[in-house]
């Protein structure tokens, strides 16, 4: 395992700029993505936009603002709403967001909660992979 976390820094390595990313677990209210997702959006070569609270096990200690996420201005954003499908329409349609550039770009993506907040070792397996493919996809579309 650490070994593919490893080799996903390395790819992150050759990427140009490392976006921003704002993972949301829940939508109402919205809650910021916990330690390990944290770890693996910087594995991945992104920034999380939150990491000071990605550091509170308690996810009331993680809900954030509609403001709060507009000042930040994601790159990417990712849901991955326990128990429900993320729906990106909801995300672009909250007042304020049409200026975040995730939603400008229609870089909006779910991660299945059972992939990647379940702890274990499907978080370092398909969730890392699914995160890698997100940063990289964003790479490509703004290097074009």
């Amino acid at each position: 395992m650490a070994a593919r976390v490893d080799a996903a820094r390395r790819r992150a390595a050759n990427l140009a700029r490392r976006p921003r990313v704002y993972f949301e677990e829940w939508d109402e209210p919205m809650i910021s993505g916990i330690g390990w997702v944290s770890e693996l959006i910087e594995a991945a070569g992104a920034t999380d936009v939150f990491p000071e609270l990605s550091r509170h096990k308690s996810a009331k200690d993680r809900i954030v603002s509609p403001e709060a996420v507009i000042a930040v201005a994601p790159d990417i954003i990712i849901g991955s709403w326990c128990g429900k499908k993320f729906v990106p329409a909801r995300v672009a349609a909250r007042p304020g967001f049409t200026e975040i550039p995730a939603v400008k770009s229609g870089l909006m993506r779910e991660i299945k909660s059972t992939v990647i907040l379940q702890p274990g070792p499907a978080a370092l397996t398909d969730g890392l992979d699914q995160v890698v493919a997100i940063v990289e996809a964003w790479a490509r579309q703004t290097s074009a």
